[in-house]
């Protein structure tokens, strides 16, 4: 079991989510006194008791005065079994690219449904990104079960409609009050019908420990040191897999290889290192390696087309043939797509990259197999994606660009000297057009 569990939470506007992890956090006193004090005050002026328990994580004036959350707000606390990372996301649809940011780290996503409402559109919405995202814990909590009297029946059939829509994930379905508390820290005497944990007790024992040192070894470089003329090390993080002092690596997208020398450390070297961990390689052989450059065991795909899965998270909608910056490891290029989107919508389109990419699928390495793409004109990160497949580089590649603009800005790109010289040529041109 992880010591750390990084969580988020998920479902429609007004479900409780706010409200259910500021009465987790103060009934588990993970708020200071100072904290406690506020939000009494908060609440008084507001006339909604004598705590509004979402107002530990409501922060931002907008939200204290519609009542909804906008921002992801993340709070860190412990108790004595574990350590926690919590994002609180906003359920409002217009905030759906929030929460895409919020779950993109979690290892457990806590689905909030409203016991009178069940399943609305924004709670599927959100069930689908968070298993895009690859998240395979869920705590499917069903809340303001006070208000349908604490029905058992109305309890399992929200829990089976979340397990069909959830299927191939884990979850924990828990039947509770986060205005009143039941089932949040404690078993309610009000569910005697529940056996399993209430929600701090499944998060302090849940196991959601991720093997990265078993998969194939991926180190995305992200900066050349070169300190004297005597030394030239690759620094970077390792995003999968272990690497030991003599291992020949392969360097992508080059295809050239070498054997570890050092691994280098600032407590020293080390004669092997695993994921996470950060250091710099040194090889035995003078290669042309760049911040971008992929270094691994075995052959990760190489190609410039590929299938992903895509939120658009930008109010400008994605146009087909327009050119993007993609954002991939440490390396950025120019990419196009072959299919539009709107804000907040997700699909799935191709990406075709004009310079070879060196991927895995997203189901396989989170690391290697994401990216955001950006708009050129304004730095604005448009949208998030996932890796599902490569796609053959023969086919209809040229007709799925049909806008000659976008064409004439692939074809700057693609004459450009370097990564870097490609996204300064499509920058500038999209700024000017």
């Amino acid at each position: 079991m992880s010591g750390l569990l990084r969580i988020c939470t998920a479902g429609s506007v007004d479900d409780g989510k706010s409200t259910l992890i500021g009465r987790m956090l103060h009934d588990a006193q993970a708020v200071y006194e100072d904290q406690v004090h506020s939000v009494r005050a908060a609440s008084a002026n507001r006339g909604v008791g004598p705590i509004d328990f979402s107002l530990f994580t409501d922060g931002l004036k907008a939200e204290r005065e519609q009542g909804i959350t906008i921002d992801v707000a993340y709070r860190y606390f412990a108790t004595a079994r574990r350590k926690f990372i919590l994002a609180d996301t906003p359920g409002h649809e217009q905030y759906t690219r929030n929460m895409a940011t919020g779950a993109s780290t979690a290892d457990v996503a806590i689905l909030l449904v409203d016991a009178q409402h069940g399943l609305r559109v924004q709670s599927r919405r959100h069930a689908r990104i968070a298993r895009l995202l690859g998240i395979e814990n869920f705590v499917v909590a069903i809340n303001k079960m006070d208000l349908v009297d604490f029905s058992r029946d109305v309890f399992d059939d929200i829990r089976d409609h979340f397990e069909e829509l959830l299927q191939g994930a884990r979850c924990h379905a828990i039947p509770l009050s986060a205005l009143h508390g039941d089932n949040v820290i404690a078993r309610s005497l009000r569910t005697p019908w529940f056996e399993g944990p209430p929600l701090l007790e499944y998060l302090e024992t849940v196991d959601v420990t991720r093997d990265l040192t078993s998969r194939p070894f991926r180190f995305p470089v992200q900066l050349v040191l070169r300190p004297h003329d005597g030394f030239r090390g690759y620094a970077g993080q390792i995003a999968s897999g272990t690497v030991r002092v003599g291992d020949r690596l392969t360097v992508w997208p080059s295809g050239r290889s070498a054997r570890v020398t050092r691994i280098v450390t600032w407590d020293g070297d080390l004669e092997m290192a695993f994921a996470p961990m950060s250091v710099a390689l040194t090889l035995d052989e003078e290669l042309d390696i760049s911040r971008g450059d992929l270094l691994a065991h075995d052959g990760p795909h190489a190609g410039t087309r590929f299938e992903a899965d895509v939120v658009w998270m930008d109010e400008r909608p994605l146009e087909l043939g327009r050119l993007y910056l993609l954002k991939h490891t440490t390396r950025t290029l120019t990419a196009e797509v072959g299919h539009g989107l709107v804000l907040n919508q997700i699909g799935a389109i191709t990406i075709s990259t004009t310079r070879p990419l060196v991927f895995d699928a997203y189901r396989d390495n989170r690391t290697t197999g994401s990216f955001v793409l950006i708009d050129p004109a304004t730095g604005f990160t448009a949208g998030a994606g996932m890796i599902t497949a490569p796609v053959p580089e023969s086919g209809t590649h040229a007709a799925e660009r049909p806008v000659p603009a976008a064409e004439r800005l692939a074809l700057l790109a693609r004459r450009a000297g370097s990564d870097t010289e490609a996204v300064d040529a499509v920058a500038g041109r999209s700024r000017r057009c």
